[in-house]
This record gives structure tokens, sequence and C-alpha cells, in this order.
């Protein structure tokens, strides 16, 4: 039996109500989507018989068109009627960059008003974990230039203060971005207010030098949030090799969370996520140590 036809208070069926639909109605925003590309490198070796430093590194390009030319921004652009966010995103990444065939999750929606000079811009932001020795990264599009830049991301500044339903929690963090060609900096603002069980957060990028549009702040959240992750998901060994030491691990571990970690504690807490393999390193200037690969059945063991 067929159900009834549904009408509104017009007496439109919805075929009706979508054939008369006028979508002019309200303005449209554009969107765009934003891309944060970290990777964890070597600095070159003062000795062959120290491991090397290693450095947290953001792919950036250098926009060659208004606004901003000249300025670096995250890879990026906007979504056409035909796609999804995801396509866009991954779309957008191979114009400006070269780069495909990589995993990349959503990170946040950023929709402040007057984030873009040229129109009311919405952009959704995604973050990736890579291991750059596997790309093979190339300028294009409307980009003037790619390259990594090492991250720094510190609190700068700290201010509390209690009302009577709660708190305001002001923060400063100093960002960098520096190459062997390029310095970037910025100074981002955040704000907590917790009133009872509300809480909000407010961003807002109050120095930037060489950073366009507000990407300071989509920048310092992402690394807010890989911070976040990298204590309770997988997501760092995106940036090892298909084998690895304790060390380097640790080493990728620590450059994330800008911290030094107590090695038996890391290596209790990683345990379940590595398998112990039969093959060693073979570094000249150094005893062999062995290699592990990461446990893909890790968090079945860890519920």
């Amino acid at each position: 039996m067929q159900g009834k036809v549904l009408k509104n208070k017009s007496g439109l069926t919805e075929e009706q109500f979508l054939a008369a639909y006028d979508a002019s109605r309200f303005e449209s925003p554009s969107v765009s989507v934003d891309m944060l590309i970290f990777t964890v490198t070597d600095e070159e070796k003062e000795s062959y018989r120290k491991l090397p430093e290693k450095k947290l590194r953001l792919l950036m390009i250098k926009r060659g068109e208004h606004p901003f030319i000249g300025q670096w921004a995250l890879p990026g652009g906007f979504v056409q009627m035909d796609e999804s966010l995801d396509d866009a995103a991954l779309r957008e990444l191979k114009e400006e960059t070269n780069i495909e065939n990589i995993y990349m999750e959503q990170l946040y929606t950023w929709g402040d008003v007057g984030r873009d000079p040229r129109t009311r811009v919405i952009s959704v932001s995604y973050m990736s974990l890579v291991d750059n020795s596997t790309l093979d990264i190339k300028a294009s599009d409307d980009a003037d230039d790619v390259k990594w830049f090492t991250v720094s991301c510190r609190l700068f500044q700290e201010q509390k203060t209690v009302t009577e339903k709660g708190y305001v929690l002001q923060r400063l963090f100093r960002l960098n971005l520096s190459n062997d060609e390029n310095n970037l900096s910025a100074m981002v603002k955040i704000v907590k207010t917790v009133e009872g069980k509300v809480t909000k957060v407010e961003r807002e990028v109050v120095e930037s030098d060489g950073i366009a549009f507000d990407h300071a702040k989509i920048i310092e959240y992402g690394i807010e949030r890989l911070r976040n992750k990298i204590e309770y998901t997988d997501i760092a060994f995106n940036l090892m090799p298909e084998l690895f030491t304790l060390t380097e691990l640790q080493k990728v571990y620590e450059v994330i969370l800008d911290t030094e970690l107590l090695k038996a504690n890391f290596r209790r807490k990683i345990t379940d996520m590595v398998i112990e393999t039969n093959e060693y390193t073979k570094d000249a200037g150094h005893r062999p140590s062995k290699l592990f690969r990461f446990n893909p059945n890790w968090t079945s063991i860890s519920e």
C-alpha cells in the first residue's frame, strides 16, 4: 500500500516544492579546504657516532596570487560544486604540491566572518602525518613555491582569572616556522571561558609575520590536536619506516610533544604497539640495535 503524499502549508508535494525552489533566496558562502601535512625529519649529523636529531616539519606553499601574495599558506583551495570535501582536499593537494594517495583526517571547520578578504569563506581543515622520504614535492597551480618548515609552538604567556561561575584562562602561544630561506612567526591567543558545565574556546591571531589568512591559528590548533592524539592513537607510526628502533620511535614522540620522555616509561607505554623482529641496524659507529615494526592489532590488545 502506498503511503499518503505529504504536502506543506502551501499545498505542495516535495517534488513540486523542489521544482519551484529558489536557491538564490539565501546568500551562499564559499567553502574551501586547507591541509596540514606534518612530517618528522632528521637533522644533519654532527658526528656519525651520534643519532641525528629529529625535527617536526609542516608543508607550506608560497602564494602566487592576491590576497597575501608572497606570503606562505597551507595547501588548499575552493571546493567545487560536484565534489565532496575529501575529494576537494585530495585534488588541491595534488594540484599544489604533487602529493597524492595519502591518508588525511578532518580536523576542524573555520567560519569567522572576516577570515578571508575576498568573500565569506568557510574552511574545513585536514591533517595528515607522512613519511616525507616517499613524497615527490613540486609546486604547481597558483603556488609559487612549496617547502617544508620546521615548526615550533610554545606557550608564551598564561593568565587565569576566577569568575563567579567559573574561570577565564587566557594563553598566548608563539608559533615559529623556519627553513634555510624563510622565518615566519605568529602569536595566537586562546581564551577558554568556563561557566559551570559550559566551556567556550576562542582563538585569535594577534600577530602574524609571513603567514597568510588565519592559518597561524589553524596550525596552532593542528599541533595541539596532534599532541593529544599521539597520546592515545597510533598516528605517530605514519611517520615511521616499516622497521625502526625504539629509540627512533621515542625521538619522534619527543619532537611532537616537545618534551623529553623517560625511556622506561615510554617503552612500557608502547610495548603493545610494536612487534620485535630478528633484524638489527647496521649503522657504522653504533652498536647494532634491534628493529621493531608496528603491531596492527594493538588496539584490540589494549581494549
